[in-house]
């Protein structure tokens, strides 16, 4: 595809000014692939992006139509351990931002540390631990209050209970990867309030708050974190457990997504 794809899609989010952004995590491509999409156009045709090289990333942008209105939806993420700088990995969302959007809905896979936090099950984020600073354990006073939005976690469980799935809500500490955590990491993280941890969203939740945009996410528990189960963690495996609830985390984003808009400008 030539430059003329961001050009199409460029000219359509401008006319269009879609409200709300969403970006998608390993494995959860599937979730807008049957909303009618009317343009995209690769990472590495936006500007200032490079392609992501992540198994489970699609790497595309695409504007979709949903209930009367349109989301700008990247279909994957560029991440901290992947080389790229925290200005790369923010740029997703400082183009929705620049092109329109004033909420975000974030999207992961990540391990589960805390009881409810089983392979499978979906969960809110209320709060997280920035792990991903060096040094951050020495200034873990001086974190700024969620960068999630009450309203958002509101309509977050509304829409739980509408679409019947069940969603819990937690911690998420997002560290910086590439490799899994250590047993003894991941005991760390457990006794200061981690929930779950994951190798992303941190930054853009950080990024999109400093721009005055509300936030919601949702991650998927692929597994439970390193210590808590006795099976080797897999990259593969997570792709399965997260496809197989893709499904589930579907119904949950369109209910989410329908109230979200039915109450912009409320």
């Amino acid at each position: 595809m030539s430059s003329s794809a961001f050009t199409e899609l460029r000219d359509l989010v401008l006319d269009r000014r879609p409200p709300v952004a969403v970006i998608l995590g390993s494995g959860l491509n599937q979730v807008v692939d049957d909303l009618p999409c009317l343009a995209s156009a690769r990472f590495d045709e936006l500007p200032g992006m490079p392609a992501t090289n992540v198994t489970g990333h699609r790497g595309r942008l695409g504007l979709f139509e949903f209930t009367g209105s349109t989301l700008f939806v990247f279909q994957g993420r560029l991440h901290r351990y992947e080389g790229h700088s925290k200005e790369i990995v923010e740029r997703p969302v400082r183009l929705a931002f620049d092109w329109g959007a004033r909420t975000i809905l974030l999207t992961n896979a990540c391990g589960g540390i805390g009881p409810r936090q089983q392979a499978g099950t979906l969960m809110a984020i209320r709060d997280h631990i920035d792990a991903m600073r060096p040094n951050w354990w020495r200034e873990r006073s001086q974190e700024p209050t969620s960068p999630y939005s009450l309203d958002l976690m509101r309509l977050l469980r509304q829409a739980a209970a509408e679409s019947g799935v069940e969603l819990t809500e937690g911690v998420y500490a997002g560290v910086t990867g590439p490799n899994y955590e250590t047993p003894a990491e991941v005991q760390a993280l457990k006794a200061i309030g981690a929930d779950a941890v994951g190798m992303s969203t941190i930054l853009e939740a950080n990024a999109a708050h400093s721009l005055g945009m509300k936030v919601a996410a949702v991650s998927c528990i692929a597994n439970r974190a390193a210590g808590l189960s006795a099976n080797p963690l897999s990259h593969l495996d997570v792709l399965s457990v997260v496809q197989s609830a893709a499904a589930r985390m579907s119904r949950l984003l369109r209910a989410f997504l329908t109230e979200v808009v039915a109450n912009q400008g409320t």
